[in-house]
C-alpha cells in the first residue's frame, strides 16, 4: 500500500510567500539606488574598492530579480507536463546567482592587481560615506529577508542565496569604509586596490560556495539540513515497523523536501492508513513535507 502526501499549504506560508516578494521588491530599489551612486562616487573620487562594491551590489540586484522572478514560477501549481511544478526555478536563480557573483568578483581582482601597481588618488570622504550608506541599505535588506525565516524558510536555497548577498555586501562595504578611513588619515593611496583584491576574493568565495549548494540540489542530492539516519530513525520508531529501505531523499525546489520509501511493518494493532498517516506526520516534523510510502509484510 502505497499514500503520497501532497504537502498542503498552510496560511503562515502564504503570508510567508507575501513577505518574501515584499522583501523581493524593496531589495531590489534600494540595491538598485545604492549601486548607481558608489559607481558615481566611486568614478568621481577615485576608489576602486567602492566601484568593486557597487558592481557585486548590481550583481546582487541582477540575482534578486532572478530569485524573484524563480519565487513566482515556484508558485504556480503543477501541469500535465510540469507534475512537480515549477519548484525547480528556485533552484536555477541560485545557481545563477552564484555564477554572477563569482564573475563580478574577477573583474574587481584583475582591475585590483593593476590599479595596485598605479594607485589613483582617493578622495577619503564621499567614499566612506557611501560605504556606509552600503552597510545601512544591506543589512536593512538582509532583515527583510531573514523576517519570519523559521520552519522550511530558513532551509529556502533561494532565500538564503540573497541573504548571504546582502550580508556578504554589508561586510565589503565595512571594509571599503575602512579601507577609505585609513586612506584619510594615512595617504596610503595602495590600501584601495588592496581592498578591492580582499573584497573580490571574498565575494567570489561566496559565489562558489552558492554554486555547489545549487548543484549539489539540481543533482537530487540529500538537503544539508536532512539527515539520512534521522529519517530512517523516525521511520523505524513506528510501531510495528521492522525495516526501511529503498530511501530517497530530494530537493522538489529550494524550501520543499521529497522523499519515497518501503516500510516493513509486522502487525501492530494498528492498521495501514493510520500508521501512514502517522508516518508522515513524524516525516513532516523533521522538514520532510512530501513524502510517498510503499508498506511491505515484515
Amino acid at each position: 500500500m502505497a499514500v503520497h502526501d501532497h504537502g498542503r499549504r498552510h496560511p503562515q506560508q502564504h503570508i510567508g510567500r507575501a513577505g518574501l516578494a515584499s522583501a523581493f521588491r524593496w531589495s531590489i530599489l534600494l540595491n538598485t539606488a545604492l549601486s548607481l551612486a558608489q559607481i558615481v562616487i566611486g568614478i568621481g573620487f577615485g576608489s576602486l574598492a567602492l566601484i568593486g562594491d557597487a558592481l557585486h551590489n548590481l550583481g546582487d540586484v541582477a540575482g534578486l530579480a532572478l530569485g524573484w522572478g524563480a519565487e513566482r514560477l515556484s508558485t504556480r501549481p503543477p501541469n500535465g507536463r510540469f507534475t512537480y511544478g515549477f519548484g525547480r526555478s528556485t533552484q536555477l536563480a541560485a545557481l545563477s546567482n552564484g555564477v554572477l557573483v563569482a564573475m563580478a568578483s574577477a573583474v574587481v581582482v584583475v582591475e585590483a592587481i593593476q590599479r595596485l601597481h598605479n594607485p589613483q588618488p582617493l578622495v577619503s570622504g564621499p567614499v566612506a560615506w557611501a560605504a556606509a550608506a552600503g552597510i545601512a541599505v544591506n543589512l536593512g535588506s538582509a532583515r527583510l529577508f531573514g523576517h519570519g525565516g523559521h520552519g522550511s524558510h530558513s532551509h529556502d536555497l533561494n532565500r538564503r542565496a540573497a541573504m548571504v548577498h546582502l550580508i556578504t555586501d554589508a561586510l565589503v562595504s565595512l571594509a571599503v569604509l575602512l579601507s577609505a578611513l585609513l586612506v584619510g588619515l594615512t595617504g596610503w593611496h595602495w590600501l584601495d586596490p588592496l581592498t578591492a583584491i580582499g573584497v573580490g576574493i571574498a565575494v567570489g568565495y561566496t559565489g562558489l560556495v552558492l554554486i555547489r549548494d545549487a548543484l549539489v540540489v539540481l543533482l537530487d542530492g540529500i538537503p544539508s539540513h536532512i539527515q539520512p539516519e534521522q529519517v530512517r530513525a523516525t521511520l523505524l520508531a513506528l510501531p510495528g515497523v521492522v525495516d526501511v529501505h529503498h530511501v530517497h531523499i530530494w530537493s522538489l525546489s529550494t524550501s520543499q523536501v521529497a522523499l519515497t520509501a518501503h516500510v516493513c511493518r509486522r502487525d501492530s494493532g494498528m492498521d495501514d492508513l493510520e500508521l501512514l498517516h502517522r508516518a508522515k506526520d513524524a516525516l513532516a516534523a523533521i522538514g520532510v513535507e512530501h513524502s510517498t510510502l510503499q508498506l511491505e509484510p515484515g
